[in-house]
């Protein structure tokens, strides 16, 4: 996983004043209320930010998962549980599948857009004040990332202003090429930090 790199750090402000800060580094050294877990439906753990995540919080994290899958099946694409984070710095781990791309005109869009909604709605119910994300679906699922970039952007930046306790939201992102496109999309939708 990458090492922190400030440079490529970017500020942004959402329509109630709450953070959107976009970087590159490691989602699981994040210390921040809840990160959020690019998850494949079993929730058994995989490659990509699903691998790391459950590596780096240790066993507690699978223990949990499989209680959740035991009680209410595989988790459908869109949707969101959310466990403890084991030994890493959040507090929690709120997991979601996304979408597999298959070329757009299965829904992939709004799927995509409810793993988002879906995470911030849950994280603001845990009272929960700051929340990290991958990119979700751009790995292993094949979305692409300028269009994953936009969507993830837009659903973050109408919902927090809806919400009562979520204050920061960051994206966590692994390489150079995806934070330009999540600043592309950020530059079209929110207020940059340092114009306010």
């Amino acid at each position: 996983m990458p090492q922190p790199d400030n440079s490529h750090r970017r500020e942004f402000v959402l329509g109630n004043g709450s953070k959107l800060l976009l970087l590159i580094g490691d989602i699981t050294r994040e210390s921040c209320d809840a990160i959020v877990n690019a998850a494949n439906s079993s929730l058994m753990g995989g490659g990509g930010v699903d691998g790391a995540i459950h590596d780096a919080g240790g066993p507690a994290i699978l223990d949990e998962c499989k209680a959740i899958v035991h009680r209410i099946g595989p988790l459908p694409a869109g949707q969101v549980v959310v466990t403890a984070a084991g030994e890493m710095l959040s507090k929690r781990v709120i997991h979601t599948v996304g979408p597999v791309w298959y070329g757009g005109d299965r829904e992939e869009a709004a799927t995509l857009a409810n793993c988002y909604r879906n995470a911030l709605r849950l994280a603001d119910s845990e009272e929960l004040r700051s929340i990290a994300f991958p990119s979700i679906s751009t790995g292993a699922f094949r979305y692409p990332v300028d269009q994953a970039a936009a969507i993830a952007v837009r659903a973050v930046s109408e919902e927090v202003p809806k919400l009562s306790n979520l204050k920061e939201v960051r994206f966590v992102l692994f390489d150079v090429r995806t934070h330009k496109h999540y600043v592309n999309a950020a530059h079209n939708v929110c207020t940059k930090a340092d114009q306010t």
